[in-house]
Protein backbone atom coordinates (compact mmCIF):
# COMPACT_ATOMS: atom_id res chain seq x y z
CA UNK A 1 0.00 0.00 0.00
CA UNK A 2 1.25 3.71 -0.86
CA UNK A 3 -0.34 6.83 -0.02
CA UNK A 4 -1.75 6.95 -3.58
CA UNK A 5 -3.20 4.05 -3.84
CA UNK A 6 -6.68 4.67 -5.54
CA UNK A 7 -10.10 4.07 -3.59
CA UNK A 8 -10.99 2.09 -5.93
CA UNK A 9 -8.36 -0.54 -5.36
CA UNK A 10 -9.71 -4.20 -4.15
CA UNK A 11 -9.97 -3.89 -0.40
CA UNK A 12 -8.62 -6.29 1.78
CA UNK A 13 -10.35 -8.33 4.36
CA UNK A 14 -11.53 -5.57 7.27
CA UNK A 15 -10.17 -6.38 10.68
CA UNK A 16 -11.95 -6.57 13.61
CA UNK A 17 -11.65 -3.14 16.05
CA UNK A 18 -9.54 -3.31 17.99
CA UNK A 19 -10.91 -2.18 21.66
CA UNK A 20 -9.40 0.86 22.00
CA UNK A 21 -11.28 2.14 18.98
CA UNK A 22 -14.17 0.40 20.15
CA UNK A 23 -13.94 2.69 23.23
CA UNK A 24 -13.68 5.85 21.39
CA UNK A 25 -16.45 4.83 18.64
CA UNK A 26 -19.03 4.18 21.70
CA UNK A 27 -17.67 7.25 23.70
CA UNK A 28 -18.80 9.22 20.05
CA UNK A 29 -21.95 7.70 19.54
CA UNK A 30 -23.32 8.74 22.96
CA UNK A 31 -22.24 12.14 22.37
CA UNK A 32 -23.33 12.46 19.67
CA UNK A 33 -27.00 11.43 20.48
CA UNK A 34 -26.36 14.45 22.91
CA UNK A 35 -25.67 16.69 20.16
CA UNK A 36 -28.39 15.61 18.05
CA UNK A 37 -30.99 16.49 20.63
CA UNK A 38 -29.40 19.71 21.60
CA UNK A 39 -29.03 21.21 18.24
CA UNK A 40 -32.64 19.76 16.89
CA UNK A 41 -34.37 23.48 18.00
CA UNK A 42 -30.68 25.46 16.46
CA UNK A 43 -31.37 24.12 13.09
CA UNK A 44 -34.75 25.50 12.59
CA UNK A 45 -32.78 28.94 13.32
CA UNK A 46 -31.32 29.81 9.94
CA UNK A 47 -28.78 32.49 10.03
CA UNK A 48 -29.35 35.71 7.30
CA UNK A 49 -25.40 35.41 6.52
CA UNK A 50 -22.04 35.87 7.78
CA UNK A 51 -21.56 39.73 7.41
CA UNK A 52 -23.53 40.85 10.82
CA UNK A 53 -22.51 37.55 13.19
CA UNK A 54 -20.06 35.14 12.24
CA UNK A 55 -19.92 31.76 14.30
CA UNK A 56 -16.61 29.63 13.64
CA UNK A 57 -17.06 26.11 15.73
CA UNK A 58 -14.14 24.76 15.94
CA UNK A 59 -14.11 20.86 16.77
CA UNK A 60 -11.39 20.36 19.16
CA UNK A 61 -9.93 21.87 22.27
CA UNK A 62 -8.47 25.26 22.80
CA UNK A 63 -4.98 25.23 21.94
CA UNK A 64 -4.95 22.75 18.80
CA UNK A 65 -4.37 23.68 15.35
CA UNK A 66 -7.67 23.81 14.19
CA UNK A 67 -7.97 25.99 17.29
CA UNK A 68 -5.40 28.58 16.04
CA UNK A 69 -6.45 28.56 12.62
CA UNK A 70 -9.89 29.47 13.73
CA UNK A 71 -9.05 32.26 15.65
CA UNK A 72 -6.33 33.35 13.33
CA UNK A 73 -9.53 33.76 10.69
CA UNK A 74 -11.36 35.56 13.67
CA UNK A 75 -8.40 37.54 13.86
CA UNK A 76 -8.55 38.79 10.24
CA UNK A 77 -12.09 39.28 9.78
CA UNK A 78 -12.24 41.24 12.90
CA UNK A 79 -9.22 43.71 11.90
CA UNK A 80 -10.44 44.14 8.41
CA UNK A 81 -14.04 44.78 9.83
CA UNK A 82 -15.33 42.17 7.11
CA UNK A 83 -17.99 41.04 9.90
CA UNK A 84 -20.19 43.00 12.59
CA UNK A 85 -19.08 40.37 15.24
CA UNK A 86 -17.23 37.21 15.31
CA UNK A 87 -17.83 34.19 17.83
CA UNK A 88 -15.48 31.16 18.20
CA UNK A 89 -17.02 28.30 19.70
CA UNK A 90 -14.70 25.25 20.78
CA UNK A 91 -17.00 21.69 20.72
CA UNK A 92 -14.43 18.94 21.33
CA UNK A 93 -14.79 15.47 21.31
CA UNK A 94 -14.23 12.39 19.64
CA UNK A 95 -11.43 13.70 16.82
CA UNK A 96 -13.96 16.32 15.55
CA UNK A 97 -16.83 14.16 15.00
CA UNK A 98 -18.82 16.28 18.11
CA UNK A 99 -18.64 19.37 16.43
CA UNK A 100 -19.43 17.76 13.16
CA UNK A 101 -22.50 16.52 14.31
CA UNK A 102 -23.67 20.29 15.79
CA UNK A 103 -22.82 21.76 12.44
CA UNK A 104 -24.69 19.06 10.47
CA UNK A 105 -28.01 19.77 12.83
CA UNK A 106 -27.57 23.89 11.78
CA UNK A 107 -29.17 23.14 8.57
CA UNK A 108 -29.62 26.20 6.55
CA UNK A 109 -27.33 28.41 8.93
CA UNK A 110 -25.66 30.97 6.06
CA UNK A 111 -23.55 32.83 9.06
CA UNK A 112 -21.87 29.21 10.22
CA UNK A 113 -18.39 27.62 9.28
CA UNK A 114 -16.35 24.69 10.89
CA UNK A 115 -12.72 23.91 10.87
CA UNK A 116 -11.92 20.87 9.14
CA UNK A 117 -9.27 18.70 7.88
CA UNK A 118 -7.63 15.29 7.26
CA UNK A 119 -7.56 14.78 10.99
CA UNK A 120 -11.34 14.80 11.16
CA UNK A 121 -11.47 12.69 8.37
CA UNK A 122 -9.39 9.94 10.19
CA UNK A 123 -10.66 10.19 13.08
CA UNK A 124 -14.36 9.51 11.28
CA UNK A 125 -13.34 6.14 9.64
CA UNK A 126 -12.14 5.17 13.32
CA UNK A 127 -14.86 5.81 15.10
CA UNK A 128 -17.60 4.76 12.38
CA UNK A 129 -19.85 7.83 13.70
CA UNK A 130 -22.80 8.33 11.15
CA UNK A 131 -21.81 11.70 9.70
CA UNK A 132 -18.49 12.55 7.49
CA UNK A 133 -17.29 15.96 5.30
CA UNK A 134 -20.15 14.84 2.34
CA UNK A 135 -23.01 15.59 4.92
CA UNK A 136 -22.21 19.41 5.35
CA UNK A 137 -20.86 22.35 2.66
CA UNK A 138 -17.25 22.62 1.51
CA UNK A 139 -16.35 26.14 1.80
CA UNK A 140 -12.29 26.68 1.25
CA UNK A 141 -9.86 24.59 1.83
CA UNK A 142 -7.01 26.93 3.27
CA UNK A 143 -3.74 25.09 3.90
CA UNK A 144 -1.45 22.04 3.94
CA UNK A 145 0.73 21.49 6.64
CA UNK A 146 2.71 18.12 6.51
CA UNK A 147 4.20 15.62 9.37
CA UNK A 148 6.95 14.73 10.11
CA UNK A 149 8.89 11.39 11.79
CA UNK A 150 11.67 12.63 14.69
CA UNK A 151 13.77 10.54 17.78
CA UNK A 152 15.46 11.87 20.48
CA UNK A 153 18.76 13.23 19.58
CA UNK A 154 20.77 10.07 21.20
CA UNK A 155 18.13 6.98 19.75
CA UNK A 156 20.13 4.02 18.39
CA UNK A 157 17.41 4.72 15.23
CA UNK A 158 19.92 6.84 13.27
CA UNK A 159 18.10 7.45 9.96
CA UNK A 160 14.62 6.04 8.13
CA UNK A 161 15.93 2.53 7.12
CA UNK A 162 16.63 1.96 10.87
CA UNK A 163 13.23 2.60 11.60
CA UNK A 164 12.17 0.67 8.99
CA UNK A 165 13.99 -2.09 9.95
CA UNK A 166 13.34 -2.16 13.85
CA UNK A 167 9.32 -2.29 12.49
CA UNK A 168 10.38 -5.18 10.32
CA UNK A 169 12.01 -7.37 13.64
CA UNK A 170 10.04 -5.99 16.52
CA UNK A 171 7.04 -3.90 15.66
CA UNK A 172 5.43 -3.68 19.39
CA UNK A 173 8.99 -2.87 20.91
CA UNK A 174 8.89 0.67 18.62
CA UNK A 175 6.68 2.99 21.13
CA UNK A 176 5.75 5.84 18.82
CA UNK A 177 3.78 8.65 20.14
CA UNK A 178 1.71 11.48 18.06
CA UNK A 179 -2.30 12.80 17.75
CA UNK A 180 -5.56 11.20 18.15
CA UNK A 181 -6.24 7.65 17.56
CA UNK A 182 -7.36 8.02 13.29
CA UNK A 183 -5.48 10.96 13.06
CA UNK A 184 -3.09 12.25 10.32
CA UNK A 185 -0.08 11.50 12.87
CA UNK A 186 -1.56 7.56 13.27
CA UNK A 187 -2.23 6.94 9.62
CA UNK A 188 1.32 8.28 8.75
CA UNK A 189 2.95 5.56 11.07
CA UNK A 190 1.02 3.09 9.97
CA UNK A 191 1.82 3.65 6.27
CA UNK A 192 5.22 3.83 6.53
CA UNK A 193 5.01 0.51 8.75
CA UNK A 194 3.16 -1.07 5.90
CA UNK A 195 5.77 -0.17 3.73
CA UNK A 196 8.43 -1.56 6.06
CA UNK A 197 6.54 -5.06 5.05
CA UNK A 198 5.03 -5.41 8.54
CA UNK A 199 1.89 -5.58 9.78
CA UNK A 200 0.33 -1.93 10.73
CA UNK A 201 -1.85 -3.75 12.66
CA UNK A 202 0.98 -4.53 15.29
CA UNK A 203 1.76 -0.87 15.92
CA UNK A 204 2.44 0.29 19.59
CA UNK A 205 1.17 3.66 19.14
CA UNK A 206 0.40 5.88 22.15
CA UNK A 207 -2.12 8.76 21.24
CA UNK A 208 -1.61 12.33 22.84
CA UNK A 209 -3.55 15.29 22.93
CA UNK A 210 -0.93 17.54 21.29
CA UNK A 211 2.51 17.58 20.21
CA UNK A 212 4.17 19.07 23.49
CA UNK A 213 2.74 15.94 25.13
CA UNK A 214 4.79 13.99 22.53
CA UNK A 215 7.65 16.19 22.79
CA UNK A 216 7.98 15.38 26.83
CA UNK A 217 7.42 12.06 26.00
CA UNK A 218 10.56 11.63 23.72
CA UNK A 219 12.42 13.48 25.57
CA UNK A 220 11.91 11.60 29.27
CA UNK A 221 12.26 8.35 27.45
CA UNK A 222 9.13 6.50 27.01
CA UNK A 223 9.12 7.14 23.70
CA UNK A 224 11.04 5.64 20.56
CA UNK A 225 9.41 7.79 17.75
CA UNK A 226 7.83 10.85 17.43
CA UNK A 227 5.28 11.71 14.51
CA UNK A 228 3.40 15.44 14.32
CA UNK A 229 3.12 18.65 12.98
CA UNK A 230 6.80 20.04 11.65
CA UNK A 231 5.63 23.44 13.28
CA UNK A 232 4.81 20.93 16.36
CA UNK A 233 8.67 19.86 16.63
CA UNK A 234 10.32 22.63 14.86
CA UNK A 235 11.78 24.05 17.97
CA UNK A 236 13.46 20.91 18.76
CA UNK A 237 14.48 19.87 15.88
CA UNK A 238 16.13 23.16 15.65
CA UNK A 239 17.71 22.78 19.04
CA UNK A 240 18.88 19.15 18.55
CA UNK A 241 17.26 17.62 20.91
CA UNK A 242 15.35 15.48 18.54
CA UNK A 243 16.57 14.56 15.22
CA UNK A 244 13.97 14.34 11.87
CA UNK A 245 13.46 11.23 10.18
CA UNK A 246 11.66 12.33 7.19
CA UNK A 247 8.93 14.85 6.06
CA UNK A 248 5.51 13.51 4.73
CA UNK A 249 5.39 16.01 1.54
CA UNK A 250 5.04 14.71 -1.81
CA UNK A 251 7.82 17.38 -2.97
CA UNK A 252 10.95 19.16 -0.68
CA UNK A 253 8.88 22.23 1.34
CA UNK A 254 11.14 25.46 0.82
CA UNK A 255 12.37 26.55 4.64
CA UNK A 256 11.73 23.01 5.45
CA UNK A 257 15.69 21.31 5.60
CA UNK A 258 14.10 17.52 6.07
CA UNK A 259 14.14 14.91 3.06
CA UNK A 260 11.31 13.85 2.66
CA UNK A 261 9.68 9.76 2.31
CA UNK A 262 9.56 9.81 -1.32
CA UNK A 263 13.50 10.98 -1.72
CA UNK A 264 13.98 8.41 0.75
CA UNK A 265 12.64 5.86 -1.50
CA UNK A 266 10.01 5.26 0.76
CA UNK A 267 6.26 5.83 -1.19
CA UNK A 268 4.42 7.57 1.60
CA UNK A 269 3.41 11.09 1.77
CA UNK A 270 0.17 12.53 3.80
CA UNK A 271 -0.85 16.34 3.64
CA UNK A 272 -2.63 17.68 6.87
CA UNK A 273 -5.10 19.92 5.02
CA UNK A 274 -6.62 22.48 7.09
CA UNK A 275 -10.03 24.09 5.38
CA UNK A 276 -13.50 25.26 6.17
CA UNK A 277 -17.02 23.89 5.77
CA UNK A 278 -20.37 25.10 6.25
CA UNK A 279 -24.06 23.57 7.96
CA UNK A 280 -25.91 21.12 4.74
CA UNK A 281 -28.94 23.06 3.12
CA UNK A 282 -27.19 26.32 2.07
CA UNK A 283 -28.63 28.05 -0.84
CA UNK A 284 -26.16 29.14 -3.80
CA UNK A 285 -26.57 32.98 -2.57
CA UNK A 286 -25.36 31.89 1.34
CA UNK A 287 -22.40 29.46 0.18
CA UNK A 288 -20.96 32.05 -2.36
CA UNK A 289 -21.01 34.53 0.41
CA UNK A 290 -18.93 32.64 2.70
CA UNK A 291 -16.83 31.64 0.02
CA UNK A 292 -16.53 34.97 -0.70
CA UNK A 293 -15.37 36.06 3.02
CA UNK A 294 -12.80 33.46 3.08
CA UNK A 295 -11.65 34.94 -0.17
CA UNK A 296 -10.44 38.17 1.60
CA UNK A 297 -9.53 36.69 4.31
CA UNK A 298 -6.76 34.54 2.03
CA UNK A 299 -5.80 37.82 0.19
CA UNK A 300 -5.12 39.90 3.90
CA UNK A 301 -1.44 40.52 4.30
CA UNK A 302 -2.18 39.25 7.73
CA UNK A 303 -3.57 35.48 6.81
CA UNK A 304 -0.21 35.74 4.23
CA UNK A 305 2.04 36.20 6.86
CA UNK A 306 0.31 33.49 9.42
CA UNK A 307 0.87 30.84 6.58
CA UNK A 308 4.69 31.88 6.40
CA UNK A 309 5.05 32.07 10.27
CA UNK A 310 3.21 28.53 10.31
CA UNK A 311 5.08 27.20 7.61
CA UNK A 312 1.98 26.66 6.12
CA UNK A 313 1.53 25.58 2.21
CA UNK A 314 -1.03 27.87 0.54
CA UNK A 315 -3.37 25.58 -1.19
CA UNK A 316 -6.56 27.94 -1.83
CA UNK A 317 -9.10 26.36 -3.21
CA UNK A 318 -13.34 26.75 -3.41
CA UNK A 319 -16.05 26.04 -5.30
CA UNK A 320 -16.57 22.46 -6.92
CA UNK A 321 -13.12 22.17 -6.99
CA UNK A 322 -13.23 21.62 -3.46
CA UNK A 323 -16.05 19.50 -3.04
CA UNK A 324 -14.35 17.41 -5.74
CA UNK A 325 -11.21 17.35 -3.14
CA UNK A 326 -13.75 16.63 -0.42
CA UNK A 327 -15.37 13.28 -2.18
CA UNK A 328 -11.71 12.29 -3.15
CA UNK A 329 -9.48 12.59 0.17
CA UNK A 330 -13.08 11.09 2.03
CA UNK A 331 -12.89 7.89 -0.36
CA UNK A 332 -8.82 7.60 -0.07
CA UNK A 333 -8.71 8.29 4.02
CA UNK A 334 -11.45 5.92 4.35
CA UNK A 335 -9.82 3.09 2.54
CA UNK A 336 -6.50 4.00 3.84
CA UNK A 337 -7.92 3.52 8.05
CA UNK A 338 -9.54 0.22 6.53
CA UNK A 339 -6.07 -1.39 5.40
CA UNK A 340 -4.60 0.11 8.56
CA UNK A 341 -7.33 -1.75 10.71
CA UNK A 342 -8.57 1.52 11.66
CA UNK A 343 -12.06 1.50 10.41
Amino acid sequence: MTASASPESAKPERRAMRPLTRVVAAVATVALVGVAVVDVMSSAEAGSGPRDRLNITVPAAPGGGWDSVGREIQSVVDSNGYVNTTEVLNVPGAGGAIGLARVVNQSGRGDTLMMTGTVMMGSIAATGTPHDLTDVTPIARLANDYGVVVVPANSPIKDLDDLLQRWRDDPRSVAVGGGSVGGTDHLLAGMLMDEAGADPGGLNYIPYAGGGEAVAGLLNGSLDVGVSGYDEFAAQIESGEVRALGLSAAEPVDGIDIPTFRQQNVDVELANWRGVVAPPGLSDGQRRELETLLEQVHGTEQWQDTLDTQEWQDTFLTGEPFERFVERETARITEISKELGLA
